[in-house]
């Protein structure tokens, strides 16, 4: 299950992904908001972010304008690895590393079509599992 959630400023692009997500037969929940009237976005990347934390969701996806607010918010949450990411190669790259459970993305820097590529590439790439990168994960979860 997919925790999914945006402030007004990701409602759209949250719409978007969610019928991707549909398309691919992938499960969501989804933790609002629910239009696109102006919203405070902590009141739902945390929610989403608790999802994750809590086991009730394996990743997470969150959207704002920037995806700046909305990431920082989830990693507030012990056990997120929040990662804001603009391009495909981030996106894999903070999976293979970083075991990321959450991607942040900003609508209003990333076009709808590259945003579905890079949901794609963070939902379908495996973390590594290599020695060095779980040694450092567990350096951050501290």
């Amino acid at each position: 299950m997919i925790a999914i959630a945006c402030d007004h400023g990701g409602f759209q692009l949250k719409k978007a992904i969610m019928a991707h997500l549909e398309k691919r037969g992938l499960e969501y929940k989804d933790y609002g908001c629910y239009s696109d009237a102006s919203v405070d976005y902590p009141v739902y990347g945390k929610a989403a972010a608790q999802a994750v934390a809590s086991g009730e969701c394996q990743r997470g996806i969150i959207i704002c304008g920037t995806g700046i607010g909305i990431s920082i918010t989830a990693n507030k949450v012990p056990g997120i690895r929040a990662a804001l990411c603009g391009d495909c190669f981030s996106a894999q790259a903070t999976r293979e590393h970083n075991d990321a459970n959450m991607l942040a993305l900003g609508a209003r820097v990333v076009g709808e079509g590259l945003a579905l590529k890079i949901v794609d590439t963070f939902l379908d790439t495996p973390f590594s599992n290599d020695e060095r990168h779980i040694r450092r994960i567990a350096m951050i979860e501290g």
